[in-house]
C-alpha cells in the first residue's frame, strides 16, 4: 500500500508512513518521551520511538495493553451497550481515545479513523495535558490523511 506525501514529494508505502508518524508524535507533542503505533487487527507494535531503549519485550507489553484497551472482550461488551443505549448504528468503536496518569507521565491513547492502527503517545506530567491532547490529535490526524 503507497500514499501520496501531503508534502507533494512523491509515494510513501505505509511502512514509511507508520515509521514518520512516530518520529512526529515524539517532535511534536510536547515533552513527548515515547511513542508507538499498535496494528489493532494483531495487538502488533508497528513502530515505536522513545527517548530511552526499552526491551522489546516492555515495548511488546505495551502494545498489547493498548489493544486490550481498546479491545478487550469487556470494553467491547461496554461499547455495544453504550452503542444500544445511546442508538449509535455504525460499525466503529465507541472509544476512540484514552487518557490515563501516572505520577510522573501522561499516556493518551488514540484509535485512527479507519479503526485499525491505534496510538500510545507517553509525555511528562509537567507538559500542558490540553497540548499533549491537541497535539496528539493533530499527528493522529496527519497520518489518518496520509493513509487513505
Amino acid at each position: 500500500m503507497t500514499a501520496v506525501d501531503e508534502t507533494g514529494l512523491g509515494i510513501r508505502s505505509t511502512t514509511q508512513l507508520i515509521g514518520d508518524a512516530v518520529k512526529q508524535f515524539r517532535a511534536q507533542v510536547p515533552e513527548c518521551i515515547g511513542a508507538g503505533l499498535v496494528d489493532m487487527s494483531t495487538g502488533m507494535l508497528l513502530a515505536a520511538d522513545t527517548l530511552d531503549e526499552h526491551p522489546h519485550e516492555v515495548l511488546d507489553l505495551i502494545a498489547a495493553a493498548t489493544f486490550d484497551l481498546f479491545q478487550g472482550r469487556n470494553v467491547v461488551m461496554i461499547e455495544e451497550i453504550f452503542k444500544a443505549r445511546y442508538g449509535v448504528l455504525d460499525d466503529r468503536h465507541y472509544f476512540q481515545e484514552f487518557l490515563a496518569q501516572s505520577d510522573s507521565h501522561v499516556h493518551v491513547f488514540l484509535r485512527s479513523s479507519n479503526q485499525d492502527i491505534a496510538a500510545v503517545v507517553i509525555a511528562r506530567k509537567t507538559a500542558n495535558t490540553g497540548m499533549i491532547l491537541t497535539q496528539s490529535r493533530l499527528v493522529m490526524k496527519q497520518l489518518d490523511a496520509g493513509l487513505s
